[in-house]
């Protein structure tokens, strides 16, 4: 059966340099097929009314531009908040959970367009190719999958800038000195690249765009109260806000006082390690957040699983395994779980430190007459039996183990010892 011929092709399309040159690639390489780019605001900083007159100019039919900041706030980054997912003990998932929504969108627009393909432009080398691919494969199975990185002859940003030359295509203020590789949404910003390749080498100052270094932070303490509803954020110091909004206001008032930054050396999903360097200062203070609240509210064992599964909820997000069951299992976990968490969180901002200073909530497990020191409702006298049965198997082992071995004339040592737990 011969391959379906490709005549049109929906392109995840950034502005960018990678994306602005796969324009004229694929209309060489597929005979002049029409493209068709989409592009997916999440908050990203770029150029959005010159963006359209950049993709046509490139060679593109036309150029959708989808605004998904809502629906990336409240439908994906509170979920990774509840969930409490952090990949590899420090990455916030900054760029791997927008990843799954703009790929949705994207395969939606190439469905309604009925594309025969769609593209992107990630490299062979990537966690993003993963992310995408898979959506794509969950949502619109039938479409061809293009990936010029992983097949085309340009192999550098030089080669990649000499192309867009060659082809007229616009490139604004791209230039061959921009050494640092960057991710950015209302969550988060990456730096990787550059300099950074070598662990062995502290960032520059400079390379920081979100966030101030903690030296250079104000000298006077920020006091701030986030109050939440099941786990999501939805009011700072009283104040209703959206979770855009909240996101923003933490943003602004981490940069401020040095909050965020995390320098790591993680396990890309194809295997490599890889360095990043990330500035997360909202993250940084809702996860610290939520946690001291869940442990207010949710008991031992719910709190016990939910820790298990934010490790397994980490790593599908950060795989790009948004959009299967597992994951709407676990989440399903996650919303039973944060029912009760609900309640307000008192937060000091000071140069690098978030430090939890208050929590209170309707719903708190904690009561103040157990746990007191003082006089309570408490029987202390209870806790004799309680480690007399809790201790069995330790006291048991401990007795063997130390040559009260059941032979012999200690046959009756044992029995006596083990008696000493019947009576008690």
């Amino acid at each position: 059966m011969a391959e379906k011929e490709i005549k049109k092709i929906v392109l995840a399309y950034s502005g960018g340099l990678d994306t602005s040159i796969i324009i004229p690639w694929l209309k060489e390489n597929y005979n002049n097929a029409e493209i068709i780019g989409c592009c997916t605001n999440v908050g990203q900083d770029e150029d959005w009314e010159g963006m359209e007159k950049k993709a046509l100019k490139s060679g593109a039919s036309k150029l959708y531009i989808k605004d998904i900041k809502d629906e990336f706030a409240n439908d994906f980054l509170f979920n990774i908040i509840r969930a409490g997912a952090v990949y590899e003990g420090k990455y916030l998932l900054g760029t791997s959970i927008a990843r799954p929504l703009q790929a949705k969108h994207i395969a939606e627009v190439a469905l309604a367009e009925g594309a025969d393909a769609i593209c992107h432009g990630c490299t062979g080398k990537g966690n993003d190719q993963v992310r995408f691919e898979l959506t794509f494969k969950a949502l619109a199975p039938n479409l061809e999958v293009i990936a010029p990185w992983r097949v085309w002859d340009i192999s550098s940003r030089e080669e990649a800038i000499d192309y867009a030359k060659a082809h007229n295509v616009p490139l604004g203020n791209i230039t061959k000195k921009n050494i640092y590789s960057r991710d950015w949404n209302i969550w988060h910003m990456s730096h990787e690249g550059g300099d950074l390749e070598d662990p062995w080498n502290r960032p520059k100052e400079e390379m920081f765009q979100l966030t101030k270094s903690p030296k250079n932070a104000p000298d006077v303490e920020t006091e701030i109260v986030i109050d939440f509803e099941k786990s999501f954020p939805v009011a700072i110091n009283g104040k209703k806000m959206s979770g855009i909004e909240i996101i923003a206001e933490l943003n602004k008032l981490g940069s401020e006082n040095g909050i965020g930054r995390s320098d790591l050396v993680e396990t890309r999903v194809v295997g490599m390690k890889s360095r990043g360097v990330y500035e997360t200062p909202a993250g940084e203070i809702l996860y610290k957040a939520v946690r001291e609240l869940e442990m207010l509210t949710m008991d031992a064992d719910t709190l016990s699983m939910k820790d298990n599964l934010s490790l397994k909820y980490a790593d599908l997000i950060y795989c790009g395994k948004w959009y299967t069951p597992v994951r709407e299992a676990i989440d399903a976990f996650m919303e039973k779980a944060a029912a009760f968490t609900t309640g307000s969180v008192k937060i000091v901002l000071y140069k690098g430190n978030t430090i939890i200073t208050g929590r209170k909530s309707p719903f708190s497990i904690y009561i103040e007459d157990l746990a007191s020191f003082g006089e309570s409702a408490y029987d202390q006298s209870d806790a004799t039996g309680f480690i007399n049965l809790y201790g069995l198997s330790t006291g048991v082992t401990a007795m063997v183990r130390k040559g009260l071995r059941a032979n012999g004339g200690q046959a009756d040592e044992i029995k006596a010892t083990a008696a000493t737990f019947h009576d008690k």
